[in-house]
């Protein structure tokens, strides 16, 4: 059981049937055995198969019942398959784009943590430690990173599967590293370092007003395929870098020390262990401008 907020400060707590089977798998020694063939990346390939087929179409009806999604918000088309509606783009004007140059965006609809990287370039999601250099895969670009913030965007299976770009500017090549697929879910987080085992695909973006941020996409349990656009050098604020294929998955960004404040109220519930309900576009935090000292 894990508690989520919203920017009003209400609270509640997730404990659905999916929240408790996970628990079951990475708690159990059965569903841990389970786990082993179900993270295998050849396994989320033939459930994509399946989930890409026309048959798989039978699973939407119940899905939009069980999470209540307003399909109103949605552009109106005939979906081919389960995948084809997991990846639904909203209607123009539904996600609101915050333009105001000094204001941090967040890239996509989710749960959002956010930690600070300490002198050894490490950080703690919940019980896990890791290091940049783990996640990155890259020494000397982990050591800049040294003071800022790792933003973690938890993507669930009801939420918004399309992600943006946070600021315009120039994007480097993107590097992806291969890895397995567990859940992105909490009940994996308390036991497993996911995000530098899970299959992830980052690049960075040298930012007009932040300066360089890597995003990172990380992909998840059943599926949870990473589908970016075409790289091209100059990217703008608000523009659509991919999407996800079924599954939770995650976005991860990183910014450098003195560079963005994140606001007080996230920062407060990632401290208890609470997640914070964001959504595309809005404001998560403001450019840094230092204070200089008065005579």
């Amino acid at each position: 059981m894990h508690i989520t907020a919203d920017r009003q400060g209400r609270m509640w707590k997730e404990n659905n049937m999916q929240d408790r089977l996970l628990e079951w798998m990475y708690t159990h020694k059965f569903g841990r055995l389970l786990l082993k063939i179900l993270v295998n990346p050849h396994i989320s390939e033939i459930g994509g198969k399946f989930l890409e087929s026309g048959i798989s179409r039978i699973m939407i009806r119940p899905f939009v019942k069980r999470h209540s999604i307003e399909m109103d918000l949605y552009e109106e088309e005939h979906y081919r398959s389960y995948n084809d509606f997991f990846k639904r783009r909203l209607k123009a004007g539904v996600r609101i784009i915050e333009r105001e140059p000094e204001i941090f965006i967040s890239p996509c609809d989710s749960r959002l943590s956010v930690f600070r990287i300490d002198e050894e370039e490490s950080f703690s999601v919940k019980h896990a430690d890791y290091t940049l250099r783990s996640l990155l895969r890259d020494r000397k670009l982990a050591s800049r990173y040294e003071g800022g913030y790792i933003w973690i965007f938890r993507l669930c299976v009801e939420d918004y599967h399309r992600y943006v770009y946070v600021d315009s500017g120039r994007e480097s090549k993107r590097r992806r590293i291969p890895g397995v697929y567990h859940t992105v879910n909490p009940a994996a987080g308390d036991r497993i370092p996911i995000y530098k085992e899970n299959t992830r695909e980052y690049s960075v973006v040298k930012t007009k007003h932040f300066g360089e941020v890597i995003q990172m996409e990380v992909g998840a349990l059943l599926v949870g395929k990473i589908e970016n656009r075409k790289w091209q050098k100059t990217v703008v604020r608000g523009q659509e870098k991919g999407n996800f294929a079924f599954g939770g998955s995650t976005v991860i960004l990183i910014t450098h020390r003195g560079r963005v404040r994140p606001d007080k109220d996230i920062m407060e519930n990632s401290k208890k262990g609470i997640e914070t309900q964001v959504k595309m576009g809005e404001k998560i935090g403001l450019q840094f401008v230092a204070q200089a000292n008065c005579p």
